[in-house]
């Protein structure tokens, strides 16, 4: 069976249109609405770290073969062997996100970084391929 490997990079369309159009929103706030300046500086540093990601373009991605399922993203990595893994458990969030959390034998839950997830669908699929248990739960807001 061939390996499943996901892979992304941090700039995307959406990012790179909705930044200027803030931006712009920003100005046009401070030009016409006479807004103060420092309000228009402080909101458009929340803008920041996506300007960041735009610009350093981080990857990230999960790869999941016949022994061992590992990720990475920026400078973190991991790899676990599928031996280890009791099961995976897929949360949907209230933003309809999907996180996925890799439960071992030993009872240790360790949390997929969400950047390096791939589509629910498809990464169900593929523990399902390999004989990995998964749980699905939709909306708790404890784990």
């Amino acid at each position: 069976m061939a390996a499943y490997t996901y892979r992304r990079h941090a700039r995307s369309r959406s990012a790179l249109l909705l930044l200027p159009v803030i931006w712009l929103a920003l100005a046009a706030a401070w030009l016409w609405l006479d807004a103060s300046g420092w309000i228009i500086g402080l909101l458009g540093l929340f803008t920041l770290p996506a300007l960041w990601e735009v610009f350093s373009n981080p990857a990230s991605g999960l790869t999941l073969d016949q022994h061992s399922l590992s990720w990475f993203t920026g400078k973190r990595d991991a790899k676990i062997a599928l031996a280890q893994v009791d099961r995976v458990r897929l949360d949907t969030r209230l933003d309809m996100s999907v996180r996925a959390t890799v439960i071992l034998r030993t009872g240790r839950k360790i949390k997929l970084p969400f950047e390096a997830t791939p589509p629910h669908r498809a990464l169900e699929a593929a523990l399902q391929a390999r004989g990995i248990t998964t749980e699905r739960h939709h909306f708790t807001l404890i784990q």
